[in-house]
């Protein structure tokens, strides 16, 4: 309305007209000239938890999560043993409940997760064809595995296209296959994703576009293990090439160690390959990968196959391997619903990042871009990525906890462990859920929600950003939820964040897959990632906390807590659509 514009003289900045309006609400808080619950939107038995979230103890507690103390949080060292303290401590303060169980029984806000840390030999792992009585062996970069013990097999190469199951789709690359003892060769990505109208969410990804679970199909039709190229005709570049991109996270002196679930639900290997290996594979096979590609995107038919005449052997070894143990943190706010309190909303981020790194040579230290005006040692020091979300939900437990009204239904407020390497401890906790997955009814992951989008190597050529993002929220999964999504926008009309779907309708930075949200969409739960988008920053050691925009970051935590209060409250919770493209499957041979 204009007269909101006479609080400013013309050409105020706008971050410097919500740092104002916040101080004034700061004022008015404190004066208790309190507007009235309907003036603000908030209806009155919410208020109190809503009224909790400030931002003077978001800056103190990231401040502290982000500190040169903590070394960067990286899993199974003492600075992220020292952050899963931390917010056990922040939970059981709040009055929460635990949510797990120690090893003897005892109830416990910390859930174990088994890890296996290991270190791959790249010098000595290697990817052996046989064929015709003579062998070709390829070595890193042309052709790499990874696993976390060694491996030595050798079978026969099956083509199962993007090796892709879903019957609601009306697609199968294994109809008709036998991949019993063999290994698979696939795609990544998934078919038509150029194509807006394709029944695979269009130009968005599906479920079944990310590697670990097209590995988990190959290991569902009993193939020994999994090689996986690039799309041979891709408009994108491939994961390893975005990757490279990042920065200092690449770059860094020590390569960082892989880290794998030690009683993982996939237990079979995998390994990448170029595209010239690939092209090799298809040799025998009467045809070539972008040939095969083409077929099949075109009418959207499997063109699965033997390979002739083709044996791989995998060679895989580290150079290091050992056990241990870190935490997701989860604590239970019991719903007030007798019949309503056994689901669950879940609130989510992860805690752990990138870690530190000493400088080999004080005197001399590491040139990095953007510049880090401390480099000795490098800290990782994951302020936005993903302190911001882990103090987050800190925030929200509280806040839910101090409002004298509860929801219905019960929160479950979870800190994964282990994100930054691949998702480890959402997956753990997916297959050991702390409370039933099948009443499980949304989830609101947080995973970088204090900066501005803005333009990075990561995501040069490959996105387009809008010229403002001061304001902007961005939503993952909305086309498996649009109620969810609905939901969302409702409570946003007293908070005013621009709401942005981008992230839904691209595939080539594989977004939907990257973070903690993603395991429990692959059970069926409206699951939404909320962040506010990459920037020059993102896994480089100048993430830092005085970069924040904490005006943002409440905006973003106090529509969390109207839509939390919905989702946990209201009868109707929202659906999951496994076929969000609407479209009818084509039929499959045999139906």
């Amino acid at each position: 309305m204009p007269s909101r514009n006479l609080l400013f003289p013309p050409g105020t900045n706008h971050r410097v007209r919500r740092g104002l309006a916040a101080m004034a609400a700061g004022l008015l808080l404190a004066s208790g000239a309190l507007p009235a619950p309907a003036q603000t939107g908030v209806p009155a038995r919410e208020l109190a938890g809503f009224r909790n979230l400030q931002q003077d103890a978001l800056r103190t507690d990231l401040t502290f999560i982000s500190s040169d103390a903590m070394a960067g949080r990286l899993s199974l060292q003492p600075g992220d043993d020292a952050a899963i303290a931390w917010i056990a401590d922040a939970f059981r303060k709040a009055g929460l409940e635990p949510a797990a169980r120690d090893a003897g029984g005892r109830p416990s806000f910390l859930q174990p997760v088994p890890l296996v840390e290991y270190r791959p030999d790249r010098a000595a792992s290697t990817i052996t064809l046989t064929r015709g009585g003579r062998s070709t062996v390829w070595h890193a970069p042309e052709a790499f595995g990874a696993y976390k013990h060694a491996v030595d097999l050798a079978a026969p190469v099956v083509f199962a296209g993007y090796g892709i199951t879903a019957p609601e789709l009306g697609y199968d690359d294994y109809a008709s296959l036998d991949v019993r003892g063999k290994i698979v060769l696939l795609f990544d990505h998934e078919p038509q994703e150029d194509d807006p109208h394709s029944v695979f969410n269009g130009t968005g990804n599906t479920r079944y576009a990310t590697a670990r679970v097209k590995v988990l199909n190959a290991q569902q039709h009993g193939a020994v293990a999994v090689v996986i190229v690039a799309e041979p005709n891709r408009k994108h570049l491939t994961n390893a090439e975005r990757a490279a991109r990042i920065g200092s996270s690449v770059v860094r002196p020590v390569p960082l160690p892989l880290q794998a679930i030690a009683d993982d639900e996939v237990h079979i290997p995998a390994a990448l390959v170029l595209d010239a290996v690939a092209a090799e594979l298809f040799a025998t096979s009467g045809t070539t990968p972008g040939a095969t590609q083409t077929a099949i995107d075109s009418a959207l038919k499997p063109q699965s196959r033997a390979l002739p005449d083709t044996v791989l052997t995998l060679h895989l070894r580290n150079t290091s391997e050992r056990e241990g143990t870190t935490s997701n943190v989860a604590a239970l706010l019991p719903g007030s619903d007798p019949k309503l309190a056994p689901e669950t909303i879940l609130i989510t981020a992860h805690h752990d990042h990138d870690g530190a790194a000493p400088c080999a040579d004080p005197a001399h230290p590491p040139v990095s871009t953007p510049p880090d005006p401390h480099p000795c040692p490098q800290i990782w020091h994951g302020a936005d990525d993903n302190g911001s979300g882990t103090v987050g939900v800190v925030a929200l437990a509280r806040a839910f906890a101090a409002n004298p009204a509860r929801s219905k239904r019960s929160i479950l407020f979870v800190v994964f462990a282990s994100e930054e390497r691949g998702l480890l401890g959402a997956y753990w906790m997916a297959a050991h859920p702390l409370r039933p997955l099948a009443t499980t009814r949304a989830q609101i992951n947080f995973d970088m929600i204090g900066r501005d989008e803005a333009a990075s190597p990561q995501t040069d050529g490959l996105i387009e950003i809008p010229k403002d993002t001061t304001n902007r929220l961005n939503l993952i999964g909305a086309l498996y939820s649009p109620d969810y999504d609905r939901t969302v926008r409702e409570a946003n009309k007293p908070i005013g964040l621009a709401l942005d779907d981008r992230f839904d309708h691209e595939s080539a930075l594989n977004v939907f897959f990257r973070s903690d949200q993603f395991p429990f969409v692959l059970h069926n739960i409206p699951a939404f990632w909320w962040f506010t988008g990459f920037h020059p920053d993102y896994h480089h050691t100048t993430d830092t906390v005085d970069k924040i925009d904490f005006v943002k970051m409440q905006k973003i935590l106090q529509l969390a807590y109207l839509t939390g209060w919905q989702f946990a409250t209201e009868p109707q919770t929202p659906r999951f659509v496994a076929n969000p493209s609407g479209q009818k499957p084509r039929e499959q041979p045999g139906q």
